[in-house]
């Protein structure tokens, strides 16, 4: 009789079955909750850069590029316009104050002024005799007056005299009476003259100073017309090295026209133009460094020009110390104009990432071969570093070449 056999419920076949299932869902439901959905990117690591977050001294600067010039320059312009005469001293040349350049010659200005001397001159001569007129009519008064004295000198004891005799009855009424006539006469006769005097005196007081005052005019106009044809002679106006542009003997010249100028040697400054930004940043006092022929020089503004043209503003800047040897005027000289105190901070080497994130975020190295997307704050800028304000701490190490080629991913991954 056959027996009847159960079948098992769990076969090795419908365990491993419902095993590799149930490893499935598990693998699923780990993805759809733990796995990271990043978008991933494969890049080759020695394409990039990767900078080292650190702590250091940060000074915030600008750069800028200067034009070397002398710290002191003359111009040379034609006060009188004319044709040169004979040129006496070449562009390059070292010079003495009063020392002759060129000459010019303008034989209508010669005339010109050799006119107004004569008139000047006989205007000044019309004017001392004037004075000379005056002079003489105080004289002629006062030798009046001196002569009218005298006869008073004479009368007033014979007048006296006579009088007494009269009174006695010792001398005719009619001697008596001429007597008293003439000496009465002569009386009034010097007052009036005495009161006409004294008020001339006062008029010919004033005369003279004003005539006085006015000849002093007249000179100082006849010798400045004399000056006139030194303008002719054109002189160094100070000791230093000439720069003048190309001039020949016949060409004309003509008045305020510019001959060249004379620049103090040895001493230079440098002439900065800066972007109107930061006109509100930039006060005399700032320092600057340039570096010339592997060394550094130190350089501080002196002055701020008040125009800005396109856009930008000028400063002079005077060397600091030493000033470099063999720097030339027109010599262009790079420049780190800094626009405050240095202070210790936390700073991220400057590179190309800023033109694609604008320092919103950057690629922070998780390992060895992985980086991730992680948001920051940015706050100043110098040609080195980023000042970090968020989101970074010393140590961490930041993709810091050029994003352009990442797309949108958030995981890069360095082979």
């Amino acid at each position: 009789m056959d027996k009847q056999i159960k079948k098992k419920k769990w076969t090795i076949k419908r365990l491993a079955t419902y095993g590799g299932i149930s490893v499935l869902v598990i693998f699923v439901a780990y993805q759809l909750i733990f796995a990271d959905r990043r978008q991933k990117l494969k890049i080759e690591k020695d394409k990039i850069t990767i900078s080292t977050v650190g702590r250091g001294v940060f000074q915030e600067f600008i750069p800028q590029t200067g034009t070397v010039e002398p710290s002191r320059t003359v111009y040379l312009d034609a006060i009188e316009g004319g044709k040169i005469k004979r040129v006496v001293a070449e562009s390059g040349a070292m010079l003495k104050e009063g020392d002759i350049i060129l000459e010019l010659s303008n034989l209508n200005r010669e005339l010109d002024v050799l006119s107004q001397e004569a008139q000047l001159s006989e205007s000044i001569n019309r004017n001392r005799d004037t004075r000379l007129a005056i002079t003489q009519n105080d004289l002629q008064q006062r030798q009046t007056l001196a002569l009218i004295q005298s006869l008073l000198a004479t009368l007033e004891p014979q007048y006296k005299r006579e009088k007494t005799l009269y009174e006695k009855k010792l001398i005719s009424k009619q001697t008596f009476e001429k007597t008293e006539a003439d000496y009465n006469y002569n009386l009034e006769r010097w007052k009036i003259t005495y009161e006409a005097y004294r008020i001339d005196s006062i008029d010919r007081i004033r005369q003279l100073r004003n005539i006085n005052h006015l000849e002093s005019r007249m000179s100082q106009n006849l010798d400045g017309v004399g000056r006139i044809l030194d303008n002719l002679v054109i002189r160094a106006p100070i000791d230093g090295q000439l720069s003048r542009p190309q001039l020949d003997v016949g060409q004309s010249v003509t008045p305020g026209q510019r001959l060249g100028q004379v620049d103090i040697v040895g001493s230079y400054k440098v002439r900065v133009p800066i972007d109107e930004l930061y006109l509100p940043r930039i006060t005399t006092g700032l320092h600057a460094t340039t570096t010339f022929n592997n060394k550094d020089y130190k350089l501080e503004i002196m002055y701020i020009y008040p125009t800005i043209e396109n856009g930008r503003f000028f400063v002079d800047m005077n060397f600091v110390g030493e000033t470099p040897s063999g720097i030339r005027r027109g010599q262009s000289l790079r420049l780190r104009i800094e626009l405050g105190q240095s202070s210790e901070e936390l700073l991220l080497p400057v590179g190309g990432f800023y033109k694609d994130t604008g320092g919103n975020w950057v690629f922070v190295m998780d390992s060895e071969n992985r980086a991730v997307r992680r948001d920051i704050k940015l706050g100043r800028k110098n040609t080195e570093h980023f000042e970090v304000l968020e989101g970074l701490q010393p140590g961490d190490k930041v993709i810091t070449s050029s994003y352009e080629n990442f797309g949108d991913s958030e995981v890069l991954l360095l082979d």
